[in-house]
């Protein structure tokens, strides 16, 4: 039996679909909240986002949707409408990724919201807000990542500029909402009150693009196209062995003395052409001849093993199938299973309030009857909420 977790008591009312919300809400999940998952009559368009899949839900559902309890809704109907709200009655916290106006449009805008439950918190995840030249738009990760000068900064001068290869903004902006929440939560303790929030997929963009932004403010010089290598600091790339690449990361002087002594070199220590940060910047390229030549010579895991076990920033560049099978991963129970569903553990480790995995991702609309019967709903109003199409059954429309 897991122990309750730091969320346990949370309600959670998710109006969420794709990815941002949905990887916020099972942070708060993974920690103990009674997630409602509520989805419309066509589904969470992600179940369909595959191939792989299990039987029909696709791998990217699964794998941001376990702990929660799904019930599909039309709230484009008055009867859809009026079920959510008997569900706000005792939750904490709304979350949604409406086109923004989409709930005022219905009636149910904040303001309505605010008066009839002024202690929820309700969150709003959209691509750029509802006001400015691009309020109301659409946000999808790439373009965002584009439009924010993420993939202007990624790829090489040969390769060209390149989108970065997982959903970073949109990962990040659920992020941002789980902290969002907890801030909202933590100053209704004080307050009574609940509140609006916002986090936008743009404005997430904007902040995650450290150093970059810090530079520019800096100097008035957008990056350039360095690929694996970092602007402020060198060495901090990929680097061939016997093997397998390994990355060198090193952040400061004294690190890079160490490196060099760690493996044979000590006189590019204080060579004065690598002495200081930026004199190895002004000589990346000497540098790395210099370090290639000696990393050639080696096997990649037990170099890196090496260089870890003396403190210094060393890692080798392992595919999705090695990191999930490495024996650290392993070790840490980073990997969790129940029935047919395996994932990667919530990285967020409490001591006394762990993260557990109480249920398998849902299949659509797969706990109506349990959810609206724990609202009071008989089981013929639950099936007349069906007939009339305003409560889904197991049945998506497609």
């Amino acid at each position: 039996m897991s122990s309750p977790g730091a969320m346990t008591g949370l309600r959670v009312i998710d109006l969420t679909r794709v990815l941002g919300g949905p990887y916020c809400t099972q942070i708060l999940a993974d920690h103990g909240a009674d997630v409602i998952k509520v989805e419309p009559p066509a589904g969470d368009e992600v179940r369909d986002w595959g191939p792989p899949f299990h039987e029909e839900d696709a791998a990217y559902f699964v794998g941001i949707n376990r702990n929660k309890r799904s019930i599909g809704l039309d709230l484009a109907s008055e009867n859809g409408r009026a079920v959510l709200m008997k569900l706000l009655e005792t939750a904490d916290v709304l979350i949604e990724n409406f086109k923004p106006g989409t709930l005022d449009k219905w009636g149910i805008g904040n303001d309505v919201l605010r008066a009839k439950f002024p202690k929820l918190v309700h969150c709003r995840i959209s691509g750029f807000g509802a006001d400015g030249p691009r309020g109301g738009n659409p946000g999808y990760d790439a373009i965002i990542q584009a439009m924010t000068g993420m993939i202007a900064a990624t790829g090489s001068p040969e390769s060209g500029p390149m989108r970065i290869g997982v959903p970073l903004v949109d990962i990040t902006t659920g992020l941002y909402a789980a902290i969002g929440i907890l801030m909202a939560l933590s100053e209704r303790q004080r307050s009574g009150l609940g509140q609006f929030l916002e986090t936008t997929l743009y404005e997430t963009g904007l902040a995650i693009m450290h150093p970059h932004t810090a530079n520019y403010f800096m100097h008035g010089k957008p990056p350039s196209l360095t690929g694996n290598e970092h602007p402020n600091l060198v060495p901090y790339a990929i680097f061939p062995t016997k093997t397998d690449n390994i990355f060198i990361g090193v952040g400061n002087d004294g690190t890079f003395r160490k490196l060099a002594k760690e493996i044979g070199k000590p006189e590019l220590g204080t060579d004065p052409r690598f002495a200081r940060n930026k004199d190895r910047i002004a000589n990346r390229d000497a540098l790395r001849v210099e370090l290639a030549a000696v990393f050639s010579q080696h096997e990649a895991e037990p170099l890196c093993n090496r260089l870890l076990a003396a403190g210094l920033p060393a890692g080798p560049v392992q595919k999705i199938d090695q990191a999930l099978t490495n024996p650290h991963t392993l070790h840490r129970g980073d990997i969790i299973e129940k029935d047919w569903y395996k994932g990667v553990a919530s990285p967020i480790r409490l001591e006394r309030t762990k993260p557990s995995l109480r249920r398998t991702p849902p299949k659509f609309s797969q706990h109506t009857s349990e959810v609206l019967g724990e609202f009071g709903y008989s089981t013929g109003e639950i099936e007349a909420l069906v007939a009339t199409g305003a409560v889904c059954g197991s049945e998506r429309k497609r």
